[in-house]
């Protein structure tokens, strides 16, 4: 078997996507509102056995249709209960799918070293990493858009000949992920693909009105049954949330940027690849353009008219997605997560052009990734052996949370810990042993590419896990459970779409809001902020008494959080 060969590449990029992300995915508690929101809706799921609507988070409807729930559900039935590593698994698992078909893809159409290491840059994009290690919706929402524009790429190869089902069971999935963009994006991507490919306008409108309707099947059986369920407040939430976050009129925050936004969280989300990029401006040749408007429009036509197919198509899945989410006043930068194995093409075809023309390029980013790397090496070190902690105690010159954080990183050393600061070490090595031999067999490339991968791994195993679960609320959540052991826990947070989500995940899906209900007498979870809200509307029918209180402020409510006994006055 050659080195180089496709399937030789396919086994290694699986092999290197499951030893970067799948360990990892379990080893940091809930520290974020987003993740726990989503994983409870999953319990929901179980625990009811309602599929189609469950209720969650003290009687909310899931904010999204239940196709990303409905993996975290099956994965956490075949594992016995909904945890951290299930709740994040099917994003795990998009990332490795996307980066193998992403190789495959290219690899059919252009060659194997190209596509392979297309697939490396996807894979170890910081955003890329980021969103897969989440339990959030959007890296499987990527998946079935990205394996549709696959598909639909394949149909134009055949001539639009028949329908393709495969795409059309994407695009529905897409949809029951996340809604019609999971139809739109790729019908329009393909449209205007075809379009500039000179195919005829009413043929292309009629074979993708007719794929985006069969498209259309299976999230419509959903959206019924739901409907029959939760009736017109179901209804009111899908206009918010497709056409309302669209149009900027969200009842609750939602993330308005400006439309700016999107150029600065893709090169920081192509993080470290983006720096090179910018490394290689300062050695490229420029000239003062002295074409004409018409004659740059003119060359211009000329390029996209003798384009190689499948660049001009990996061109415009990146552009026409790049603009979509740039139009409403909604953007997040996990939106452009489609966009991310397109725009890896370029960037791999980028690179082997700079090893190539501009090896002073690579040599600096060498360099600097190296020292990086080093200082990260020294600095974890140095609070790993607990050296500077009594200083930073003693000074008197730092914040309290900083110091905590670091307390909470001195521990004994571990064997991943020791293995992974090794391995750097060498490959810190290897990539200045290779530094003279750029061209040979892109070795100098691949050592940058895996020096930054153990990065990832130091930090998903070592040092992301100490900090985040310091700063994860989940201490608390247990306190409340010993507290607390069986019942319903009330609560109130003034804040709308707002809930104590790491709480209520673990404690079973127990919180439910007190104004809602009204007992005679329970527990009360309420922020320092919100309690006189509370006391002040209540204080002539129940009694309150503070009997718990959070050392820090709850990652979700942002406020130290108060747990009341109450009882109704007599």
């Amino acid at each position: 078997m050659k080195l180089d060969s496709k399937s030789t590449l396919g086994i290694l990029l699986i092999t290197i996507s499951i030893l970067t992300l799948i360990p990892f995915i379990g080893l940091t508690d809930f520290h974020t509102k987003g993740e726990p929101r989503e994983a409870i809706v999953a319990v929901s799921m179980l625990d009811s056995g309602n599929w189609i609507l469950p209720e969650n988070n003290g009687g909310d409807m899931a904010y999204k249709p239940p196709m990303f729930h409905w993996a975290i559900a099956v994965t956490s039935f075949l594992a016995g209960e909904v945890t951290e590593f299930t709740s994040r698994f099917p994003s795990a698992l998009s990332a490795i799918i996307i980066a193998l078909f992403t190789f495959l893809f290219y690899a059919k159409r252009t060659n194997n070293n190209l596509a392979f290491l297309t697939s490396l840059l996807f894979l170890s994009a910081f955003e890329i990493h980021r969103a897969a290690m989440a339990s959030r919706v959007d890296m499987v929402l990527a998946l079935f858009i990205i394996l549709a524009l696959f598909q639909l790429y394949q149909w134009t190869e055949k001539n639009l000949k028949g329908i393709p089902l495969i795409a059309t069971l994407f695009m529905g999935a897409a949809t029951l992920t996340k809604g019609p963009v999971g139809i739109i994006l790729p019908c329009a991507v393909t449209g205007a693909y075809l379009l500039l490919r000179n195919e005829n306008f009413w043929k292309l409108f009629y074979k993708l009105l007719i794929t985006a309707l069969i498209s259309c099947i299976l999230p419509a059986i959903w959206y019924y049954l739901a409907y029959q369920q939760g009736g017109s407040e179901f209804i009111n939430l899908v206009m918010e949330e497709n056409f309302g976050r669209f149009l900027g009129k969200m009842s609750y925050e939602s993330h308005e940027q400006p439309i700016i936004y999107y150029i600065y969280t893709t090169i920081a989300g192509f993080i470290p690849w983006s720096i090179l990029v910018l490394f290689s401006l300062f050695a490229l040749k420029y000239s003062s353009p002295n074409l004409s408007v018409k004659t740059w429009w003119n060359k211009l036509k000329s390029a996209v008219k003798n384009t190689d197919p499948i660049r001009l198509f990996t061109f415009l899945a990146f552009a026409v997605i790049f603009v979509f989410y740039c139009i409403p006043k909604s953007k997040r930068s996990v939106y452009l997560l489609p966009i991310y194995p397109f725009l890896a093409f370029f960037l791999a075809e980028y690179m082997l052009y700079l090893l190539k023309k501009h090896q002073k390029v690579w040599r600096a980013f060498g360099i600097f990734l190296s020292i990086l790397t080093g200082l990260v090496l020294i600095i974890f070190i140095v609070l790993k052996s607990g050296w500077v902690l009594p200083y930073l105690t003693n000074s008197g010159n730092f914040p309290e949370d900083i110091i905590y954080y670091i307390d909470a990183f001195h521990s004994s050393w571990d064997f991943v810990s020791v293995g992974c600061v090794i391995i750097l070490i060498i490959v810190l090595y290897q990539v200045y042993k290779n530094k003279r031999e750029l061209s040979l067999n892109n070795r100098y490339l691949y050592s940058v590419v895996a020096l930054f991968f153990w990065l990832q791994i130091l930090l998903d195993a070592s040092i992301l896990p100490t900090i985040l679960n310091a700063k994860s609320m989940r201490p608390f959540a247990q306190q409340v459970e010993e507290l607390i052991p069986e019942g319903k826990i009330y609560s109130y947070v003034g804040a709308p779409m707002m809930r104590f989500f790491i709480i209520n995940f673990y404690n079973d899906n127990r919180v439910v809001e007190f104004e809602k209900e009204q007992p005679e007498e329970g527990y009360l979870l309420v922020g320092e902020k919100d309690y006189p809200h509370i006391a002040g509307k209540y204080s002539d029918k129940y009694k309150f008494t503070d009997i718990l209180k959070s050392p820090r402020k709850g990652n979700d409510v942002k406020d130290i959080i108060h747990i009341y006994q109450f009882e109704k006055i007599k």
